[in-house]
């Protein structure tokens, strides 16, 4: 859900409104019951048009393309593996990877909470393919992540300034990644 304030004074301004809006209803409700609800009704419409002139943050904006940076003389990268992968190879040039493992859950799994064999089984995949990766002399880390690669992509990048995101898996995830992201992303 996003929050339809964009900073702490406008969030103010609108319990100002509802409280001065509210103390006025109060005080047409001492003088009379229905000068109270008309003054309910101009005071309820007031603050419905004042939120419909305030646009949403958010809603017009296209999504942000999430970049990276990476030190001079590293190349950096960010494999997205599904659960069960086996093997991945990133390249002699790499010298840092993090492997994220999203815990792809069914939506009934998702519904219902039942989540932990994915995150067994992520987990697994995760340290199977750090070791792996690792015995080349390479920084690796292993990660769990959410349950939607695009979105797993996302947060890592945040902490991790990969030079290039490596997607084992189809075509349709590496579409979504790229569509997201500003660092190239390739398919294993």
């Amino acid at each position: 859900m996003r929050n339809p304030f964009r900073s702490e004074g406008e969030m103010l301004r609108f319990l100002v409104a509802v409280i001065v809006g509210v103390a006025l209803v109060v005080l047409g409700a001492w003088i009379n019951t229905w000068v109270g609800v008309v003054v309910a009704v101009l005071a309820a419409g007031a603050l419905v048009w004042w939120l419909m002139q305030e646009p949403v943050p958010g809603t017009a904006e296209p999504t942000p393309r999430l970049s990276s940076a990476t030190p001079a003389g590293m190349h950096r990268v960010l494999v997205v593996a599904a659960p069960g992968t086996s093997s991945v190879s990133v390249g002699d040039r790499v010298t840092d990877v993090v492997v994220i493992v999203p815990a792809l859950a069914s939506k009934l799994e998702a519904a219902t909470g039942a989540v932990d064999d994915r995150r067994a089984e992520a987990e697994q995949t995760a340290l199977s393919l750090t070791r792996t990766l690792a015995r080349d002399g390479r920084n690796v880390r292993g990660e769990v992540g959410a349950d939607d690669p695009v979105l797993a992509v996302e947060d890592a990048l945040r902490t991790f300034g990969a030079d290039e995101v490596l997607v084992v898996g189809d075509e349709a995830t590496a579409e979504n990644i790229r569509a997201r992201v500003a660092v190239p992303v390739r398919r294993a």
